[in-house]
């Protein structure tokens, strides 16, 4: 069987638009795509100990990319994150700050979507 298609993939991001963009693409390409409005509503759902990889926002209200990449990396320290931005400054803070370690790829918005299917890919590659 297809470990591609088992892998279950959590986006979130406070634009819908975008969320449902990356659900199709990502359903499309035979992942389980679960989508949150928030990171509340990730950690809330408990759905954290149930993905295999994250994609996240960095600008968002209330929790934002880089507290989930904090809260991710104490609960599952190997979970594979991606972080998408459409802000430039967003972007360039993350490259320097510490818990960009933690994260496997960013993407400014609006991304290639070829290009972050091959980052998912190849993130969850060693769990294969």
């Amino acid at each position: 069987m297809n470990t591609k298609a088992r892998a279950t993939v959590a986006v979130v991001d406070d634009d819908l638009v975008v969320l449902e963009a990356v659900s199709d693409l990502l359903e499309s390409a035979g992942y389980v795509a679960l989508t949150f409005s928030s990171a509340n509503a990730l950690l809330r759902g408990g759905a954290l100990q149930a993905i295999d990889c994250l994609i996240s926002d960095i600008c968002m209200p209330g929790l934002d990319g880089w507290e989930v990449i904090s809260l991710a990396h104490q609960q599952r320290p190997q979970l594979p994150i991606i972080l998408f931005t459409a802000d430039d400054q967003a972007a360039r803070m993350t490259r320097s700050m510490p818990l960009a370690r933690d994260v496997h790829a960013l993407f400014r918005k609006p991304f290639d979507a070829q290009a972050l299917l091959s980052a998912i890919a190849d993130a969850l590659e060693p769990r294969r």
